[in-house]
């Protein structure tokens, strides 16, 4: 599955991110060839700025600059409170119907002489993430010690923008999300991968709205999910918001 341009004009551009791409080049994984910000310059033939990212395994909605300019007022918008960013998941378990998860987070440490300092040294920092649940489901299979076992598909609204933070939020609640190796949990990972055909993580940045950085007209930029996640919301009888 490639990238897809999904709105552009003389300031920014949209696309879609698939699964396992990298926003940019990244010595955390060197080795790995799908880029999206080198694909897309080459598809619209001009230089551009990031101003967001997501993480490898996350699919959906991104946006970036066609000038350090226009990429800095971006960035002004996506942190204000006149942009809202909304990421769908699938989760284990029933989740609440709705909440707002108001739990600080250390830095994520990505390389070895950042992991050298105990957590407690590190600074926790403001993350709110708000929520509501869109639809459950209960599967005849006995994943872990239950006889059978449940799912939700939540809608996830990012007040701030903590590395890895519906991640590690879904995690404090004890809903872990399903495809993550590492705040999730192994045996419900490999029963999707193994009997439902969808080894990813099931996280996806679904809508993103914010005034447009020149004009200020309002941008809406909706994508679904593609290939097997949206191949399970379809099986299991969910409707997107």
């Amino acid at each position: 599955m490639n990238p897809e341009l999904l709105f552009e004009d003389d300031h920014l551009i949209a696309a879609y991110k698939p699964e396992g791409w990298l926003v940019h080049r990244s010595d955390i994984d060197k080795h790995e060839g799908r880029i999206l910000l080198q694909y897309l310059r080459d598809l619209v033939g001009t230089h551009l700025f990031p101003v967001h990212r997501l993480d490898k395994p996350t699919s959906g909605v991104i946006v970036f600059g066609k000038s350090g300019d226009a990429a800095a007022k971006l960035q002004v918008r996506l942190e204000s409170d006149t942009s809202i960013k909304q990421y769908l998941a699938i989760c284990r378990g029933y989740c609440p119907q709705h909440g707002v998860i108001d739990h600080p987070l250390p830095p994520v440490a990505d390389f070895k002489h950042q992991r050298k300092r105990p957590k407690s040294d590190l600074p926790r920092q403001d993350a709110i993430t708000h929520f509501r649940r869109l639809g459950t489901i209960e599967l005849p299979y006995s994943v872990d010690r239950y006889p059978s076992s449940r799912y939700s598909l939540v809608e996830v609204e990012l007040k701030t923008g903590r590395r890895h933070q519906i991640r590690r939020h879904f995690k404090h609640l004890s809903h872990p999300l399903i495809g993550c190796p590492k705040y999730g949990k192994s045996t419900h990972n490999r029963f999707f991968a193994e009997q439902l055909q969808c080894a990813r993580l099931l996280l996806h940045a679904y809508r993103l709205s914010l005034p447009h950085p020149e004009t200020g007209e309002h941008l809406e930029i909706v994508a679904p999910p593609r290939g097997c996640f949206m191949s399970l919301i379809e099986q299991f009888g969910w409707q997107l918001p």
